[in-house]
C-alpha cells in the first residue's frame, strides 16, 4: 500500500479528490493508498445522524453531510485523518473496520498508549473506533465500500481543540468522553507525540510505504 502525506486540505476538496482516488483504484490505475492529512474545522455526519446531535449554528463550525458510515464527528487542526482507498477484491474476505481498529491500536500502542477496541452490544449505538481502557474514545472510524473499494477512513485526536466536542454529540454517543493523545500523555507525565510520530506509526502498522 502506498503512503501519501498531505497537509491541511479543505474537506470539500478532499471529498472531491477522494472520488477520483476511488475511480483510479477501481480502474486499476493506482495501487491501494493511505492518505494522511488534516482538515480545517468541520463536522461531518453520515445519513443516520439525528439533527439534534449537530452543533447549533452559533458554534460557528460548518456541518457537512457525507456518504460514509457512522454519525457526526469533528475534524480540525491537531487531528490526523487517514483516508483508505483499498481494493477488497485483492485482499479476500476481510473485516476492514476491525483491521483498521487493530492497526491503530498496534500503532498507538507502539507510542506508549494502551488502547482497545469494543464490541457493540445488540441494539446499542455503534462502538466502532479505538478507546482507552477506561472508556474514553480516541479514534473514530467511518468508511464506505463501493464496487469493492473502500473510501473515507479514520481520525486520531493528536492535539486538537477538544472543547469542540462539547458542542455536539460525537458518533451518536451521548455519554462518551472524547480524548486526545496530548491529554493521555499529560496524564502519564510525558511529552505528547508529534503528528509525524503518529503518522509514521500508523503507516507502518497498516503496511503503507
Amino acid at each position: 500500500m502506498q503512503r501519501v502525506d498531505l497537509g491541511e486540505v479543505e474537506y470539500d476538496v478532499a471529498a472531491k479528490d477522494m472520488r477520483g482516488w476511488v475511480e483510479e483504484r477501481v480502474e486499476g490505475k493506482a495501487e491501494d493508498r493511505l492518505f494522511l492529512l488534516s482538515h480545517p474545522p468541520v463536522i461531518t455526519y453520515g445519513p443516520r445522524t439525528v439533527l439534534d446531535d449537530l452543533p447549533v449554528e452559533a458554534a460557528g463550525i460548518p456541518a457537512v453531510p457525507v456518504d460514509r458510515g457512522g454519525f457526526a464527528t469533528y475534524h480540525g487542526p491537531g487531528q490526523l485523518v487517514g483516508y483508505l482507498v483499498i481494493d477488497l477484491h485483492e485482499r479476500g474476505p476481510v473485516d476492514i473496520v476491525r483491521w483498521v481498529e487493530n492497526g491503530l491500536i498496534d500503532a498507538l500502542g507502539s507510542l506508549g498508549f494502551p488502547l482497545i477496541r469494543r464490541d457493540t452490544p445488540k441494539g446499542a449505538s455503534s462502538l466502532v473506533g479505538v478507546w482507552t481502557e477506561d472508556g474514553r474514545k480516541l479514534c473514530s472510524i467511518g468508511m464506505r465500500i463501493r464496487r469493492g473499494v473502500t473510501s473515507h477512513g479514520f481520525s486520531v485526536n493528536v492535539d486538537p481543540d477538544m472543547t469542540v466536542f462539547h458542542t455536539f454529540t460525537s458518533c451518536g454517543l451521548h455519554d462518551v468522553t472524547m480524548v486526545s493523545l496530548a491529554e493521555l500523555a499529560a496524564e502519564q507525565g510525558k511529552p505528547a507525540p508529534s503528528e509525524t510520530d503518529v503518522r509514521d506509526a500508523i503507516a507502518n502498522s497498516l503496511g503503507a510505504r
